[in-house]
């Protein structure tokens, strides 16, 4: 019989709703329960996508004595960490706190009130290398609560308190300190593989993006950037048949992924390498972007628009099972190409993992001439294999990332496709997640989780001034200023942002999100949304408001820069000076070209056919005779107009000294 999952949204969730656990979701009728039994509580927090939540959940969620006990001595909360970050991030917090790492699945044991008082991610239904099983966790957390119960009481005030303090702001993040944060990534570079640190390996895209914003003053960054992004391309990480990156590689040399592909990651992904094909002139790079993309709108997207979660690591019960092959099975689907293909993917029979073979390719190995029919092949057979499951939940943030990079790869490339799939994208957004005014964070089969968190506002705003940028719809303008009018409802008063708004479910605490990794934070983004909006608006309040979230990390770009990379991108942004750019004429398709033939992060465009009053930086623009002008401003105050293409890339690759800091 289901439990009380079965009404979820979540596909998570609905994961576990014929488990015999009595799961609860996160609500106050579950802490309730706790209170009135007077039983401690066991949160298990996960994502439809994760390998080891679903290995947790085979071996001790499905097994009826595991469950027995969670049942009969606590209340068994699961939650969905992409519906709720929020809980997620607040307890993954004492995850880390209590045993130095954190992952999914996670778990933790807390008091009726909240309070956690045990933590820790997956625990097998055995001992196993040091590591207690889940049944020996739940017998001792339920001996502590019955015998101990005041110590351990004590001992969640004190990791309350232990999470519970914020980072305190600091001054600006200062041009030398941008400078130190480059060296120190560059550092940690990998020469061998690609990437920074050791395994596991991520692709770190707000690390990627700094980098590839900071290369005009430090062109040390170039080779350690193109280097990383061809290895990341030849891995087993890369989807060489259909296109997209899985989350992460398990080892050193990007070979072996963790299957899942993950929205965020590859909107991410093919933003970076779109921009870095443009400014490194690589090719290839510009075909992996394209791949990328195409993999959203072929895998990815809901009919209507709007685009789904992730996929996940596992089918037929399987990690990876989708994706590799044996050389047999690959020899006999790609015929009489089979042994030049089988060197070019790097293939053998002993295979590179669990006996069969990730697709991967050798640095500078050399194409077949038949490279498209082999992968043809190789792909329509493995179309019949059972696909791993879809995460069909709408997020917002994650798709104001698949928007931007939709929108900046339409027209940057002048591809009308993707510019259209970005539309229809932020159409289905506007028209079926907003509620009363209010974004909501996540929707499937029509239905909303709720107000949405500061990095959805952010990101939907980034996506709204991107699309109005490379298509001068003024629309997309007022959408991206109210979503940035939004922000005033989760404003600390010390400065920077919560994660959460004012009239939030309250918790335990007020998360604020600081760190950038994978994933920019909601503060990362409101800061370039507020910046983007002060350059369109002239609104210098805006502008000081953005330096206020940066300057929250500056603690954390001196001694860890890796996790705030995306801050580190919009502080250099406001160190090495902004432009203003208004395009105005009928046919300025050659100036917007020129504008979208490199990449830009340092100023905003406004185009329109004539002056509008509506946006600030368009006010009192005009072409000349008919003919389109571009005007580059700086503090809106601007350069001769122009009409030429070459001499506007001209005035914007102009070095601009720094703007004064503001008192």
């Amino acid at each position: 019989m289901p439990n009380r999952l079965a009404e979820a949204t979540s596909p998570y969730l609905l994961q576990h709703k014929d488990n015999p656990v009595n799961w609860w979701e996160w609500s106050e009728e579950a802490f309730e329960e706790a209170r009135e039994r007077g039983v401690p509580v066991l949160l298990s927090v996960g994502y439809s996508a994760c390998h080891w939540c679903h290995v947790m959940a085979h071996e001790s969620f499905e097994n009826p004595e595991t469950a027995a006990v969670m049942n009969d001595r606590f209340v068994n909360i699961k939650v969905d960490r992409e519906e709720r970050p929020d809980v997620d991030s607040i307890y993954m917090e004492a995850v880390q706190a209590m045993t130095g790492h954190g992952g999914w699945p996670m778990t933790v044991f807390m008091t009726p009130e909240g309070k956690p008082f045990f933590a820790g991610t997956y625990f097998p239904d055995r001992p196993h290398h040091d590591m207690p099983s889940f049944g020996q966790v739940l017998e001792a957390m339920s001996e502590a609560w019955e015998t101990r119960r005041d110590q351990v009481q004590a001992q969640a005030e004190q990791l309350v308190g232990a999470i519970s303090s914020l980072i305190p702001p600091g001054p600006p993040i200062s041009g030398e300190q941008l400078d130190a944060a480059v060296q120190t990534i560059l550092r940690t570079f990998d020469a061998t593989f690609g990437g920074f640190g050791s395994a596991p390996k991520f692709p770190q895209q707000p690390v990627l993006d700094f980098l590839l914003r900071a290369r005009g003053a430090h062109p040390s960054v170039d080779e350690p950037l193109r280097f990383t992004l061809h290895r990341m391309a030849d891995g087993g990480i890369h989807d060489h048949l259909s296109g997209g990156f899985a989350r992460y590689s398990v080892d050193r040399k990007w070979l072996v992924p963790h299957f899942e592909k993950m929205l965020y990651d590859n909107a991410q992904l093919a933003r970076i390498y779109l921009w870095a094909g443009i400014e490194l002139e690589e090719d290839r790079f510009l075909r992996v972007a394209r791949s990328t993309l195409d993999y959203l709108l072929c895998d990815l997207r809901h009919p209507d628009g709007g685009f789904f979660s992730a996929e996940d690591a596992d089918s037929e019960g399987e990690e990876g099972t989708f994706y590799v092959w044996t050389m047999d099975e690959f020899g006999d689907v790609v015929g009489e190409d089979a042994e030049e293909a089988a060197t070019y993917f790097g293939l053998t029979p002993a295979g590179n993992f669990e006996g069969a073979n990730i697709l991967h390719l050798d640095p500078g190995s050399d194409e077949p001439p038949n490279l498209e029919r082999i992968t043809s092949r190789l792909r329509e057979h493995r179309s019949t294999r059972v696909r791993p499951g879809l995460d069909d939940k709408v997020i917002a943030s994650w798709n104001g990332l698949a928007i931007r990079a939709l929108a900046e790869a339409g027209a940057a490339l002048g591809d009308s496709l993707y510019l259209e799939a970005a539309a229809k994208a932020a159409n289905f957004v506007r028209s079926e997640m907003f509620a009363d005014g209010r974004l909501q964070r996540s929707w499937r089969e029509g239905v909303a989780s709720g107000n949405g968190f500061l990095d959805d506002n952010a990101a939907m705003a980034l996506a709204f001034f991107a699309l109005f940028q490379a298509t001068g719809e003024e629309v997309w303008y007022h959408h991206a200023i109210s979503l940035v009018d939004e922000f005033s409802r989760f404003a600390n008063e010390d400065g920077g942002f919560f994660s959460t708004s004012d009239d939030s479910e309250e918790l335990i605490k007020r998360p604020q999100d600081l760190t950038d990794n994978p994933l920019p934070s909601g503060n990362a983004m409101a800061a370039e949304a507020l910046l983007i909006a002060s350059l369109l608006t002239g609104d210098i309040d805006r502008r000081d408001a953005a330096g206020s979230a940066l300057a929250g990390v500056g603690r954390l770009a001196e001694q860890y820069p890796s996790m705030v990379g995306h801050h580190l991108g919009v502080a250099w942004a406001m160190n090495t000076g902004t432009k203003e750019v208004a395009i105005v004429g009928d046919d300025r398709s050659s100036l917007t070209a020129a504008y979208w033939s490199g990449y830009r992060p340092y100023s905003v465009l406004a185009q329109s056919s004539g002056p509008t009053q509506a946006i600030p930086l368009l006010a009192g623009r005009t072409s000349d005779n008919g003919i389109a002008l571009a005007y580059v401003c700086r503090d809106f105050a601007c350069n001769i107009p122009t009409s030429s293409p070459t001499d506007l890339v001209a005035q914007l690759s102009e070095k601009e000294q720094p703007l004064p800091q503001r008192g």
